[in-house]
């Protein structure tokens, strides 16, 4: 797993939403695929060949794991993975992160993090598990920032996330919506400025009688 949220350099122009199973495979391939040497190093733990990683995205389309991507022009440029406590050697669910590096220092690790922990819990997870590089600085901050209590490992830090120790409010918020969640916002929005300019004016009570 690997993204820089530390800093950031620029608000996200995206939107998020989960990919359908086996329809959207290729989206999240190529994602992968597009990572950086580095990038792919600290996600997969060393594995970089382009076999592996098609592979790998095969293998999220048919277990039952739920990707939530982050677009940008209809394409694929981070991903966030929750993977069935079936797939783990400990039976806890396991997340894992992607961002690539064009979109990096705009938040979107944090709203893919939010966004995850609001399904994991919407499916009735206590807990999840989560590793990364022990070089990922920024993945590892962020996982702290979660609530991730970390411990290093063979050159990786793993630990867990408990679900029933974060705030509903802090996990359920996301940063980025879709188009038509911002077209209703900015309708919403027009509609209380008008209405304060007439009232402004002494018109708020003719134009609420018309």
């Amino acid at each position: 797993m690997n993204y820089q949220d530390s800093t950031r350099s620029a608000p996200a122009k995206g939107y998020v939403r989960t990919l359908r199973q086996q329809e959207e495979l290729p989206l999240l391939r190529d994602h992968l695929l597009r990572l950086d040497p580095e990038s792919r190093r600290d996600r997969f733990h060393g594995f970089l060949d382009d076999s592996f990683i098609e592979r790998y995205a095969a293998k999220c389309a048919e277990d039952g794991t739920v990707i939530i991507a982050y677009f940008e022009n209809g394409v694929v440029r981070g991903a966030a993975e929750l993977h069935p406590p079936d797939q783990s050697p400990d039976s806890l669910p396991e997340i894992a992160f992607s961002v690539e590096a064009s979109v990096r220092r705009q938040g979107v690790g944090s709203i893919l993090f939010k966004k995850l922990i609001a399904e994991a819990r919407a499916k009735g997870y206590r807990s999840l598990r989560i590793t990364t590089g022990a070089q990922n600085q920024a993945m590892r901050a962020l996982a702290q920032k979660f609530g991730a209590n970390l411990t290093f490992r063979y050159g990786e830090s793993t630990g867990s996330i408990d679900l029933t120790q974060q705030p509903r409010a802090e996990s359920a918020s996301v940063a980025i919506a879709t188009p038509a969640d911002a077209a209703r916002a900015m309708i919403k929005f027009n509609r209380m400025y008008w209405k304060l300019v007439l009232q402004m004016y002494g018109l708020g009570q003719t134009a609420e009688r018309t």
